[in-house]
């Protein structure tokens, strides 16, 4: 393939190889489908495809970030991880932003097992492995489908295999644990459990479902709503609280004030999805507010751009996005209106 350009004065030409031709589709995509993207995003760069070589020329600043590109995703394809339009696209902003260098996006496996392997898959998802590595209580605040509590609970599993921790505690609210609860059938735990279940879903991803229950008997892994943290020190965890903007500002201080020795913690949530009564406020949009650059504690902030479900997901969040900003811009100007 090839993607002629007019080369200005400034012109330069350079090349990148690759070991074998399954390196390069692997990189690429078939018929060089990333490639042509590639191009679109540096259209005053030339690329050309010989044999087991990819040949740049055009202004030179711009055929130098393309070769950087280029080799990260060979570096990424070297290590047979997954070259998806959303990993190039990490790598061109990770490029751009000066973060650069051969495996700049480093998507090294979390967690290997049960036939798969759980890897960072955007910058942010990155950010967030990284702040998890480093920081005691990290917060995950984003969209739903970008990997805030899959990535938290493979964290969680690396720390227990390694010894980190001797315990992985995961909890969520119950948001309608009052009076509505009382109507669904059965005891305190079959009501319980459907607000647990997508903890319990991700948890068969990454361990074998036979030892889980021998884990959750013996209080390696517990599996528990909010309300059950109170009262408690956890010393050698690592907690994560799933769906935290359904918690109230009591409830959060009180989670956060469980943190013992030895322990980390990961919050999650959408302060846009908050499902608590009319005029309560949201203990995680709270806590942002109160923590924010507190030493060991760390935000990382993800957008429609990590979204890792279906692309209609990401479709679908810009758009209420969009329309909660234009909500937004209507209330002040009737505010201001009123005003005058």
């Amino acid at each position: 393939m090839t993607v002629p350009a007019v080369l200005p004065p400034d012109s330069a030409e350079e090349s990148v190889q690759f070991e074998t031709a399954d390196l390069m589709v692997r990189a690429f995509g078939p018929q060089d489908a990333l490639l042509r993207i590639l191009g679109g995003v540096f259209p005053a760069v030339g690329l050309s495809v010989r044999d087991q070589r990819l040949d740049l020329s055009g202004p030179a600043p711009d055929v130098a970030a393309v070769r950087r590109v280029v080799e990260d995703l060979r570096s990424i394809a070297r290590r047979d991880a997954a070259v998806t339009p959303e990993v190039m696209e990490q790598v061109v902003n990770l490029v751009r932003g000066g973060r650069v260098g051969a495996g700049a996006l480093h998507l090294d496996s979390i967690l290997s097992g049960r036939g798969r392997t759980i890897r960072a898959k955007t910058l942010h998802q990155q950010d967030y492995v990284e702040a998890i590595d480093r920081s005691t209580v990290v917060f995950g605040l984003g969209p739903a489908g970008t990997g805030k509590t899959y990535l938290a609970m493979a964290k969680a599993v690396q720390a227990l295999q390694a010894k980190e921790v001797t315990r992985i505690i995961l909890t969520r609210p119950a948001v309608e644990a009052g009076e509505r609860l009382g109507f669904l059938p059965g005891g305190l735990n079959e009501k319980i459990d459907p607000y647990l279940r997508p903890l319990y879903d991700a948890l068969h991803d990454m361990i074998e479902p036979e030892s889980i229950p021998r884990l959750m008997e013996s209080g390696v892994i517990e599996v528990a709503p909010l309300a059950y943290m109170r009262g408690r020190t956890l010393n050698d965890a690592f907690v994560i609280l799933d769906e935290a903007q359904n918690t109230t500002g009591e409830q959060m201080k009180m989670f956060l004030t469980r943190l013992g020795f030895g322990a980390r913690m990961v919050i999650t949530g959408d302060t846009s999805q908050v499902d608590l009564p009319r005029g309560v406020t949201s203990g995680l949009a709270e806590a942002v507010d109160v923590l924010e650059g507190v030493d060991g504690i760390e935000m990382v902030r993800f957008d429609s751009s990590d979204v890792v479900r279906h692309a209609l997901v990401s479709a679908i969040v810009d758009a209420y996005d969009h329309q909660a900003a234009a909500d937004a811009r209507t209330t002040t100007k009737g505010r201001r209106g009123r005003g005058h």
